[in-house]
């Protein structure tokens, strides 16, 4: 019997997303332990390269997998709740605006159980969530850098809280468009599935 390519958990692009998984308790380690936060900035800014790049990576040698299709936004929602979570300990961002991101979260991850039940798979991954994860990926570096009175910090901060007032409008607004795919999927026949 042929082996499925979609099986493949040896490739490049899984490797990089366990890369970037296992970075996140040395960012959390460097940004509250330390707080170096130079080094912390390298990880983030690495972790934000690795999942460009496995993407990349994955379309150039036709490495798409199952396993990377789970990881790499297992990887990007972790790094984004680490982050919120060290950058309120640390003054950075409000608790108020990690409550609202992680409510998301918790609020679409909720529906995936309901979808299982009735025969769904997850959510494909929309442009629009991928762009405000991708707006919230380089806000975190930047407002790491906007931290201080330097020259560096004043430019950085107004660019990264555009970012993250964009990058977190966005965030909210696929998990709207989730929420409402999995209400219209729930609502259907049981067995009579979107697109097909």
């Amino acid at each position: 019997m042929p082996h499925d390519p979609a099986d493949r958990w040896l490739t490049i692009p899984n490797a990089l997303s366990v890369l970037r998984l296992l970075g996140v308790p040395l960012f959390l380690y460097l940004l509250l332990g330390p707080r170096a936060d130079g080094w912390a900035l390298v990880v983030l800014v690495a972790a934000g390269l690795s999942d460009w790049l496995d993407g990349k990576i994955a379309r150039w040698l036709d490495q798409m997998s199952r396993l990377g299709a789970l990881l790499d936004p297992a990887a990007d929602r972790l790094y984004i709740l680490a982050t919120l979570v060290a950058f309120v300990v640390r003054d950075i961002v409000p608790l108020w605006v990690a409550v609202v991101l992680v409510a998301r979260e918790i609020v679409v991850g909720a529906c995936l159980p309901l979808l299982r039940v009735r025969g769904y798979g997850p959510f494909e991954v929309s442009y629009l969530g991928k762009g405000a994860t991708f707006n919230l990926l380089y806000a975190f570096p930047l407002l790491l850098l906007a931290q201080g009175g330097s020259t560096a910090a004043l430019i950085a901060r107004p660019v990264a809280y555009a970012f993250m007032t964009w990058g977190g409008a966005l965030y909210l607004w696929s998990g709207l468009l989730y929420v409402y795919q999995a209400v219209l999927a729930l609502r259907r026949r049981p067995g009579v599935a979107a697109g097909r």
